[in-house]
């Protein structure tokens, strides 16, 4: 009853990261609660995903089975309502994905689950997990209490936990299917990737990112020039996207791409949750903000509180010198 079940997560052959930060996350529970974590893997032809999870999770339980070769909401729903029957864990774990959020509500409904979700972290209070989740666009963490008697569900916000060495040994259990026969009303058809512009953020080293500080698009030479000068790609809240200073596909965020480089210099962002979770996992950040209490400085490695206006050409000068 004191294990943590995670939901692995692939798509398109790739095993995606949000599975790994959701059982490093899983680990530090699991172990105030004195129970085990639980990778469940769903999928076909997927051993390799199991042997991968092993290495941060006490025990996986996969299926292997042609009716996983796609994700399908229906399937995993029905399979993880008897799985939570079989072995009664303290909390599962899903994804805060397009996968995640389409499955989760509706086994919490069906199981009748106490469930809570955009979840970044766990405090414990008399033993049970509380999440912790934002309010406020990220100005407020609030402590939110499961309400009822476990098992109990979590999506968890991608990017919010940084991901480890593989620490553990964990078991490796294939085992049967509760699904006998394919789901014909709910099918996949086909999988459309978004298309990617010139260049794709998700891959860049280093990024160079503008928010609404940035006033206007005539003030966008400014920063191109920074970004030419570290070799650079340049990307921005949605606030700059909207405003048409850069292409949709440049968008960091929830509801844009989450980027990892080694280093992010946020121009002019104030710092909404929704753009930090998709620029939390990049090794170095640094921030310039004319607001001290703007949130961006809580997740900022190096922080420049004053008029951006000012700090950018002056730092792009200083970096030309730097380079001869």
């Amino acid at each position: 009853m004191s294990d943590v079940f995670v939901l692995a997560e692939h798509r398109q052959g790739e095993l995606r990261d949000i599975t790994l930060e959701m059982l490093t996350l899983a680990n530090g529970v699991a172990e105030k609660l004195g129970g085990n974590t639980v990778a469940v893997l769903l999928g076909s032809g997927v051993d390799s995903f199991a042997e991968k999870v092993s290495g941060y999770s006490d025990k996986v339980l996969y299926i292997d089975d042609p009716l996983f070769e796609d994700y399908n909401s229906e399937k995993y729903q029905r399979v993880l309502a008897a799985l939570l029957d079989d072995y009664k864990p303290t909390l599962l774990m899903v994804g805060h994905t397009t996968q995640g959020v389409d499955m989760a509500p509706a086994l919490a409904v069906e199981k009748q689950l106490p469930f809570i979700s955009d979840v970044f972290e766990f405090e414990f209070e008399d033993g049970k997990p509380i999440p912790v989740r934002q309010f406020y666009g990220g100005k407020v963490n609030a402590n939110v209490a499961f309400k009822g008697d476990p098992p109990y569900l979590a999506t968890i916000r991608e990017a919010s936990v940084e991901v480890g060495e593989p620490s553990k040994q964990g078991s490796v259990e294939k085992i049967d299917s509760p699904l006998k026969e394919d789901i014909d009303y709910r099918r996949f058809i086909e999988y459309i990737e978004a298309e990617v512009g010139d260049v794709d953020i998700t891959q860049s080293e280093i990024l160079v990112a503008v928010g609404r500080g940035v006033r206007e698009d005539k003030n966008m030479p400014m920063v191109e020039e920074l970004a030419q000068v570290l070799k650079a790609d340049l990307c921005g809240s949605r606030a700059a996207t909207d405003a048409g200073w850069l292409p949709h596909d440049r968008q960091v965020g929830t509801s844009g791409k989450t980027v990892k480089p080694k280093l992010y210099l946020a121009i002019g962002i104030s710092g909404a949750f929704q753009h930090l979770a998709g620029m939390k996992g990049a090794k170095t950040i640094v921030a310039i903000n004319k607001d001290p209490e703007a949130p961006i400085f809580a997740e900022a490695d190096y922080g420049i509180v004053d008029d951006l206006f000012k700090v950018v050409p002056v730092l792009t000068e200083k970096l030309k010198e730097l380079k001869g």
